[in-house]
């Protein structure tokens, strides 16, 4: 395998996620390694994210694990537990199927980067902790419902007994 140049990797921007929630999400990018390579059964990224920049809405994954690990700055995890501090050289990982939302947030003054590597299921469903949305993925195509099932068209509510899931 060549030696890969990380300045020629795409750089990704914005969310995949319908509004609200895409402009939430300012402030965060992607460089997409796994992309550079060709890789196809596991995705590597180093996400930036800029002061009181999210890295993602909290989520969890049904069939894809996830590994990160903190390169530059301070982030904060957090988790259904709470929150943890993350500074350079912290790692976190979570294993498909456990239902626990998670995501980063920087808090601090300045960028932060961590590195993701995460596995990538021709079908996958990724659950949203804090927001009734449940993205469904089936070999590249992306849909959206609520946790009922019934098709998303647009943020509502959750359900006490569904936040708690």
């Amino acid at each position: 395998m060549p030696k890969l140049d990380p300045n020629a990797a795409p750089v990704r921007t914005g969310s995949i996620y319908p509004e609200p929630y895409a402009s939430q999400m300012a402030g965060r990018s992607s460089l997409r390694l796994g992309e550079l390579a060709g890789l196809t059964q596991f995705g590597v990224n180093i996400v930036t994210l800029q002061p009181g920049a999210p890295a993602s809405l909290r989520h969890w994954h049904l069939s894809e694990d996830e590994f990160a690990m903190v390169l530059e700055g301070d982030l904060v995890l957090v988790e259904n537990e709470g929150e943890t501090p993350m500074r350079p050289g912290d790692c976190a990982a979570w294993k498909a199927g456990v239902p626990n939302g998670h995501c980063f947030v920087n808090r601090s003054g300045r960028p932060a980067r961590f590195l993701i590597v995460g596995t990538k299921a021709a079908r996958e469903v990724a659950t949203y902790a804090d927001v009734d949305m449940v993205l469904h993925t089936d070999d590249g195509q992306r849909r959206l419902t609520y946790r009922d099932g019934s098709e998303w068209t647009g943020p509502r509510d959750l359900d006490p007994k569904e936040a708690a899931r």
